[in-house]
């Protein structure tokens, strides 16, 4: 099958790696987030990062305002790539993105390693009090998006870009605050190894530590000091966080995983 596609970005190709990390960006994200996770991965890692549609390149398409119409499409997109398994790492909405893609990884047979969900609390602790940002004004958003510091505040007083980047942090923040796990299908048997921000205001590391009741498959939590973007400030503690689980379970699975 052919790779050429508008939803997979390889910034650094591996074409010898033994497995691939395909990066799910957080709400209002886009591929170009983790060009330094793809610098700085090993080459034994061959990173793929995502771009969902509504945004940068793909501003004329619609955004996909539901995190499991999102997978089902993720998954069709990532089927060419299939020839090595995969360790899938999402942050915030993408953490959510990443389990529900594993779900669907698991289901078909498809090469999975396991999941790293940074930054987002697990399916099975959704906040009684959490906000509709998505339905508030322009102005409440972009508050909210100064709130969690993930955007240059010089950038949100350019009423310019503002009119390009809000649709698609509407469309991602409609995703992410409406999705719930499905009956049945909120377990996976890869392990999942959580990172999150010991100040973020999004996620607790108790909200974080649930995803431990999302794997039959083994769970790891890491902290790290910072908000809801702790990433930007530690690439190399994270990167080698990642590196260190995706080689363990290279290790444990050898030559079992994949078609």
């Amino acid at each position: 099958m052919e790779r050429s596609s508008l939803w997979v970005r390889r910034f650094q190709p591996a074409p010898a790696a033994g497995s691939q990390l395909v990066c799910l960006p957080h709400a209002g994200g886009s591929a170009g987030y983790f060009l330094s996770v793809a610098r700085a991965m090993p080459a034994s890692v061959d990173v793929l990062a995502v771009q969902y549609p509504g945004r940068q390149d793909r501003a004329g398409e619609a955004c996909v305002e539901d995190v499991h119409e999102l997978a089902d499409l993720v998954v069709e997109e990532l089927r060419p790539w299939a020839d090595r398994p995969f360790t899938l790492f999402g942050h915030s909405l993408g953490a959510s993105l990443a389990f529900e893609v594993a779900v669907r990884m698991e289901r078909e047979g498809m090469g999975l390693l396991g999941v790293v969900a940074s930054g987002r609390r697990a399916p099975s602790r959704p906040r009684a009090a959490e906000r509709d940002v998505h339905r508030l004004d322009d102005e409440a958003l972009i508050r909210d998006m100064v709130r969690l510091n993930g955007t240059d505040p010089a950038l949100l007083r350019d009423p310019e870009i503002l009119a390009m980047v809000l649709p698609s942090v509407r469309g991602d923040y409609k995703a992410a605050e409406t999705y719930r796990s499905r009956p049945g299908s909120d377990s996976i048997t890869r392990p999942i190894l959580a990172l999150v921000g010991d100040a973020d205001p999004q996620v607790t590391e108790e909200e974080a530590a649930a995803w431990a009741g999302h794997t039959t498959g083994g769970f790891t939590l890491r902290a790290f000091s910072g908000g809801h973007f702790f990433l930007d400030d530690h690439v190399s503690s994270v990167i080698w966080a990642i590196g260190e689980f995706i080689a363990g379970q290279q290790s444990a699975v050898g030559g079992r995983v994949g078609r």
